[in-house]
């Protein structure tokens, strides 16, 4: 069966991107079409290669009752030319990933704004770091969102 190939990120992958993947991979192992699709997730910048998420993204997770033990990466050239999709969280991760993509040959990752797939059309995910709880809540619940539509548009 074809895998469809999703990456998703963000600037440090300590956040919202590592958020996104855990919400994306619960919902593709729900539907049972964990065959169908290799997630991951990573970051524009270098900050945090290695690291786990932040324990606020982690605990966001656990309530909901979903486990990640992901690890920070940097997005590499590789990344544009195997995913067919690339889902980031703001215009600031748009557009550093679309210069990144513009020096890879045979780029074949589609670049978007996983706001993109929101119902509620809120387009951008905004970095809980410097927020509370309930900001990190509210990238969870827009991450959950996104994700559903996304797999609906492309399942």
């Amino acid at each position: 069966s074809e895998k469809s190939l999703e990456s998703l990120v963000s600037i440090g992958n300590i956040c919202r991107s590592p958020i996104a993947e855990a919400v994306f991979r619960k919902l593709v192992t729900d539907e049972k079409l964990e065959n169908k699709w290799r997630t991951d997730s990573a970051a524009v910048s270098d900050w945090n290669v290695g690291r786990f998420p932040d324990s606020r993204a982690l605990s966001c997770l656990r309530n909901h009752g979903i486990e990640t033990a992901h690890k920070a990466r940097q997005i590499t050239k590789e990344d544009f030319q195997t995913f067919d999709h690339i889902l980031c969280m703001d215009e600031s991760n748009l557009r550093d990933l679309n210069r990144k993509s513009n020096q890879v040959k045979d780029c074949k990752a589609k670049i978007e704004l996983l706001g993109t797939y929101d119902p509620q059309k809120q387009l951008i995910i905004e970095d809980p770091y410097y927020g509370s709880e309930k900001d990190f809540e509210t990238v969870y619940e827009q991450c959950l969102r996104c994700c559903k539509a996304f797999l609906e548009k492309y399942h």
